[in-house]
Formats: C-alpha cells, structure tokens, sequence
C-alpha cells in the first residue's frame, strides 16, 4: 500500500514538473533592469531638483529617500506599484519605493480587521524583520567603527 501511495506521489510531482511554467531569465532580468534603472533616475531627478532648489548636500540625501519612500507607498496605495512590479519584477524590490511597498501592502491588506488589529498590527510583518536586523548591524558598525576610532 505504501509502494502504491509512493509511485502516485512520483506521478503527481512529474506531472506538476512538466506542467510548470518557465520563466524567461533574460526577458526578466531586461525588464528588471529597466525598471529599476526608472526608479533610480526619478530618484536622481528629485536630487538634481533639490540642488537646483540650492538645498544642501545633507538635505538632499535626507529628503531624497523620503519622497521616493512617499512615492512608493501612494503607488502601492492606489494600485499602481503592483502592476509595475509585475512587470518589472525585482527591479522594484531592489530600490527603497520596494521597502516602501513592503510596509503598505500587508497594511491595506489588513485593513478590513481594523486599524489597530489589521493595519497596525500588520504593517511590519515583512518589514519588520529588516529592520531589526537593519538596525542592529548599523548598531553593531556603529560600535566597531567607535572603537576603532575612524
């Protein structure tokens, strides 16, 4: 009997092996590039924009990240970020709107339980691991680099 339970699993798995569908690397990696290579020049526009403003060199760097983290969280909100990362798959992973993206997907997924059990609760689920451990290694950078007395 387990012989049998056996050989239906073997066929089961070949039969899903062949039916799977593969995925076109190349034409992924293109669009993936693209895509994030778009993000990265509406990033360096904001920048150009800003000096061009006469902000300063640490105003920039500042407020640079924040509006793509705003961007990226209202193209999440409104159902556009969704589609560009369909398209351009880890091109918008890469880049800090994904971070953004991470944060707001699990909270409007969530919504419907409620702000504090759904939205609160729910936002940092895929982020939150990032950022302990984010956070943690700049602390620890932060004490060797104290000690070494760079």
């Amino acid at each position: 009997m387990k012989a049998k339970e056996e050989q239906i699993k073997q066929v089961f798995k070949d039969l899903s092996e062949s039916d799977k569908p593969k995925p076109h690397l190349l034409k992924n990696c293109i669009f993936a590039f693209i895509v994030g290579g778009i993000i990265c020049v509406i990033a360096q526009g904001i920048m150009n924009f800003l000096e061009y403003l006469k902000f300063s060199t640490e105003d920039i760097a500042s407020i640079t990240p924040m509006v793509m983290v705003f961007l990226g969280a209202l193209l999440t909100g409104i159902g556009i970020y969704d589609k560009i990362a369909t398209f351009g798959g880890a091109g918008t992973v890469v880049p800090i709107t994904g971070f953004a993206n991470a944060i707001v997907s699990p909270a409007i997924e969530f919504k419907k339980e409620g702000y504090v059990f759904g939205v609160a609760a729910k936002m940092f689920t895929i982020a939150g691991p990032v950022l302990v451990y984010g956070i943690s290694a700049s602390v620890i950078v932060g004490i060797i680099y104290y000690f070494i007395g760079g």
